[in-house]
């Protein structure tokens, strides 16, 4: 139905009554509407049991041994990370709980970044019972965070709870044998301190493994000391302790560099630790993944895929804080990897899309990282540049080190891989977007974001078509460098407007405003063929390429979006082409396409993309694997089931925008949009019922409501609120810092609650269910 543009109504009674409250007459048929908005609360009902039945619905179980890190239960903090599966070789008689840290890397940048400042591996805890191994029921808890469950052997039974505690990370492992099986034992395996790289590539000369770890014993802690080369130290420390009928393994990992404190680190911590028992030390764990799910609910009835995200849910959880390093490709649980450090030509910003939805800003270790080590990217950058410019290569370690060189723009060597840093400070703006902190601007954005697209600035030229243009420069995994890269262009593009944005509502004055307006009026069209987007004006697309780096002014940047024809036609196009090619296709080729498809409106295809991951991808356990563990990929997927229910983006929350036909009823609360609003709202039988938003910043609240036919506005004590019709299905509704708007259909009373959906049928657990 057609709407009058920008008309101020209430959100009781007819268009013709409340057009009349506005102009101070109102007709009775509309007060009498008011009064009755007025006597209907809007209260909002969220049970807390409704976190506790999708979590258990969504627990992992294990009735067979898990032989590998991907079909095994994982625990985590975002420091220590811990797989647990069969020891290899001895699947019947051994089980292995790894025992890996974030924070463990090499220090020696002359080998580059893969093996010099590489993460390192720690070693792994064997669990061996006295008899053969012949069944077991395991249980990983998503609620408590907590693995639970028994071993059987041929001698007896083990029962066992497992948990990472505190927040220095200590596994801790309570066991309850019976009598035949009381004298099983742990045994600790340190491993190798050398670059995972090695296994799959050759050594740079010269680079050679770490010493070997030393066994000590004091106070009857044990420890494993492993130095390093390059000075410093990492230390596994562990004890066990006997209560009742019980057994308790306390283990916890310290790194230090160049100073050699770790060894006391890490036996303070046991020795703090294991004075308490499991229980006591459950209660702080368990308060503090309660309090965590609380932030979000989400419910669909897709049983399988709802599984799945409250997983990557309880994975993001294990795996970042905002304190903790910037997760690597494989998080905090590092396996034999080609890839031991930190991505930032994808990975990194698909780790972290997640927590600005699900209202997890808690982790965002993305905005503190680039702003706590912005001197070290400065330190890396090439001497001419470094006064006034910065750039990120393609890998780094925890604190922003590379031992690459950054590459120059119209120089094949270093790879001339320029746009990572301002892609990375996109996740910056996201968080400032999806909180309106100020600081993020003033403190971290605008400082880096200037340095960034400066690095650009000083590498375009005018063409004889008066347009600016880029050298040479490389689109990730693509291969070859060409002109006018897009990767580039959309990046600098998006960067120029951003850093006009944050001026204005700094309200500060830049040098350099006039030259983003002029690069945001003259630069070169992104380079397009009939296929859609190319690489750049070198370079068709026209191989299998995994990498949608030529598509992000589509997604995530959100500049070209289909407003026209034009744009529509350029992003099917595009889309149609990449997903042409096979053979080169991964897992997040699909969480793109998928979110990409969310963009156009197509449900179907975003779920049935979405499908073919799971189906293709993912791992038993939800994790996925490349040559080596990689996180971003299934922590995306579940940013795709966000784009698919609630996008915000141009200043406007679009609800249920992609939703396939199958889910009928959806349940939301408390997801987290661009202008730090906080959205509940509710589908049933394939109606939007009602949407719940509350503005934590005071911000004008534009919304894409999808309800049919007029619909009334209230506040949260049910009386009116003015809004403003701006097209079709749109509203524009004033809201204070702290307001509240309730958007139903016209006269529709419903109860605003919170809950599990009924799921569609029945599907297999994740993890290894027999």
């Amino acid at each position: 139905m057609s709407h009058p543009s920008r008309r101020s109504v209430l959100a009781a009674g007819s268009v013709v009554g409340a057009t009349a409250l506005v102009s101070g007459a109102p007709s009775p048929a509309g007060a009498a509407a008011a009064d009755a908005a007025a006597e209907a609360s809007a209260a909002l009902v969220a049970p807390p049991d409704a976190w506790r039945t999708v979590l258990d619905d969504a627990d992992l179980v294990w009735q067979k041994m898990p032989k590998s890190w991907d079909e095994g239960p994982f625990l985590g903090n975002g420091f220590l990370g811990t797989g647990v599966y069969a020891e290899p070789g001895a699947e019947t008689t051994a089980v292995r709980f790894t025992v890996q840290h974030s924070e463990v890397q090499d220090h020696r940048p002359e080998f580059g970044t893969l093996f010099g400042l590489g993460r390192l591996p720690v070693g792994h805890f064997t669990l061996e019972p006295v008899g053969t191994i012949t069944a077991l029921d395991w249980r990983l808890r998503l609620h408590d965070a907590e693995l639970t469950g028994t071993l059987t052997t041929t001698a007896g039974t083990l029962h066992l709870r497992a948990q990472i505690v505190g927040k220095s990370g200590v596994l801790c492992v309570e066991i309850r044998p019976s009598e035949g099986e009381r004298d099983f034992r742990w045994t600790f395996h340190p491993a190798e301190s050398i670059s995972p790289r090695a296994k799959f590539n050759p050594r740079p000369a010269g680079y050679e493994g770490n010493p070997p770890a030393q066994a000590e014993k004091s106070g009857g802690i044990d420890a494993a000391v492993q130095p390093l080369h390059a000075g410093g130290q990492y230390v596994t420390a562990w004890h066990e302790t006997s209560r009742n009928d019980t057994r308790t393994l306390y283990a916890t990992v310290a790194h230090s560099f160049p100073q050699t404190t770790a060894r006391d680190t890490a036996l303070a911590t046991v020795r703090d630790f294991s004075a308490r028992t499991y229980d006591q030390l459950a209660r702080g764990h368990r308060d503090w993944w309660h309090t965590y799910y609380r932030k979000s609910f989400l419910s669909f009835p897709d049983t399988r895929l709802q599984r799945f995200y409250w997983i990557q849910l309880y994975k993001l959880g294990c795996a970042a804080r905002r304190d903790a390093p910037v997760m690597a490709t494989c998080g905090p649980w590092l396996e034999p990897t080609p890839w031991p450090a930190t991505w930032w030509n994808l990975n990194v910003q698909l780790e972290y899309w997640l927590i600005h939805g699900a209202n997890h800003l808690e982790l965002d270790a993305v905005t503190r990282s680039l702003g706590e080590f912005r001197d070290t990217m400065a330190r890396q950058m090439p001497e001419r540049y470094r006064a006034d410019s910065l750039a990120l290569p393609r890998t780094t370690d925890a604190k922003m080190a590379a031992g690459d060189a950054i590459g120059i723009p119209g120089q094949s060597t270093p790879t001339p891989e320029i746009g990572n840093l301002v892609w990375a400070l996109h996740n910056v703006w996201l968080s400032y977007r999806h909180t309106m902190d100020r600081q993020i601007l003033r403190d971290v954005l605008h400082p880096l974001l200037r340095k960034a697209v400066n690095y650009y600035l000083h590498f375009l030229e005018a063409g004889p078509d008066g347009k600016l243009h880029l050298p040479a420069t490389y689109s990730p995994e693509y291969g070859g460098v060409t002109r006018d890269c897009n990767y580039d262009l959309m990046l600098l593009t998006w960067g120029c407007r951003t850093l006009l944005d944050t001026v204005r509502i700094l309200g500060i004055e830049d040098e350099a405003t006039p030259r983003w307006r002029e690069v945001l009026a003259k630069r070169a069209a992104y380079p397009t063929d009939e296929n859609g987007f190319m690489i750049g004006a070198d370079i068709p697309f026209a191989k299998s390429h995994r990498h949608y780096s030529h598509l992000l002014a589509v997604y995530p940047l959100y500049e070209i979006t289909g407003r026209t024809d034009a744009e529509r036609t350029l992003i099917d196009t595009s889309l149609a082409h990449w997903l042409s090619f096979t053979g080169a296709l991964q897992g997040y080729t699909y969480t793109g396409a998928a979110s990409i498809s969310a963009l156009r409106a197509r449900g179907e295809d975003a779920h049935k993309y979405l499908g073919d991951l799971l189906a293709k991808y993912i791992r038993p356990n939800t994790m996925y694997r490349e040559s080596g563990p990689v996180i971003e990929t299934p922590l995306s997927a579940a940013q795709s089931i966000h784009d698919m229910i609630c996008q915000s983006w141009a200043g406007t929350l679009h609800l249920f925008p992609a939703v396939p036909d199958a889910w009928g009823d959806i349940s939301v609360h408390n997801f987290r949009t661009q202008g730090a609003f906080l959205v509940s709202a509710a589908r049933e039988k394939g109606v939007t019922r009602w949407i719940r938003i509350r503005s934590e910043a005071g911000e004008p609240c534009v919304v894409r409501h999808g309800i049919a036919g007029e619909v009334d506005v209230r506040d949260e004590a049910g009386r009116p609120l003015r809004y403003e019709v701006t097209g079709e299905g749109t509203l524009t509704i004033t809201l204070a810092k702290g307001g509240v708007a309730v958007i139903t259909a016209r006269g529709d009373r419903p109860e605003l609650t919170v809950g599990p959906v009924e799921p569609q049928a029945g599907a297999a657990r994740w993890g290894l269910p027999g």
